[in-house]
């Protein structure tokens, strides 16, 4: 596939009718952890403020879901993100989570937050990027042990990251 220009991809907010293509693009990764249809159907609806697809030629080939926690009203929560494959290597990733620090519902947020497992060094190489776009500190503390997934998933730990505090106005400031 040839690459797209940035203006064939289209940025918004999803609609329960994502809900599907989201859950395909996370079966299809082979990496995510794949959460049921209902679940993606769920975010797309009542945290669509929150999330955003990547739409190219119709179709969804990427995504971010997230919410802001109540507990800290400051903070926006990146869950998760993901490319399509025949998308990969193109900077899509990028473009998503900038689409999605510049969402409605991460207006005035000041920290995001993510976790990341320890063998991903793709998705801390991209947050690290991004803090230093953004001018601010990205840091990591205690997430969820491994011993706290249950055993028939062998799931790695996850590492919680803070990336901020920055400035407001700093995401309309990132670079696609």
């Amino acid at each position: 596939m040839n690459e797209p220009s940035s203006n064939t991809i289209r940025f918004r907010n999803p609609g329960t009718d994502d809900g599907a293509a989201i859950w395909r693009v996370v079966r299809d990764s082979g990496v995510l952890d794949l959460n049921s249809a209902y679940m993606y159907m769920l975010l797309a609806r009542e945290f669509a403020d929150t999330c955003v697809v990547a739409e190219h030629r119709g179709e969804v080939v990427g995504f971010v879901t997230g919410f802001r926690p109540p507990q800290r009203p400051d903070s926006i929560f990146l869950w998760q993100v993901g490319v399509d494959a025949s998308m990969r290597g193109q900077g899509l990733g990028k473009r998503l989570l900038t689409a999605f620090l510049q969402s409605p519902g991460a207006q005035g947020a000041s920290m995001l937050e993510t976790t990341i497992s320890p063998s991903n060094e793709a998705s801390r190489a991209l947050f690290t990027a991004v803090a230093r776009e953004l001018g601010t500190d990205i840091r990591a503390g205690e997430g969820f042990r491994a011993d706290q997934f249950p055993p028939e998933g062998d799931h790695e730990a996850e590492d919680w990251y803070f990336i901020g505090p920055y400035a407001s106005s700093a995401p309309s400031q990132l670079k696609p």
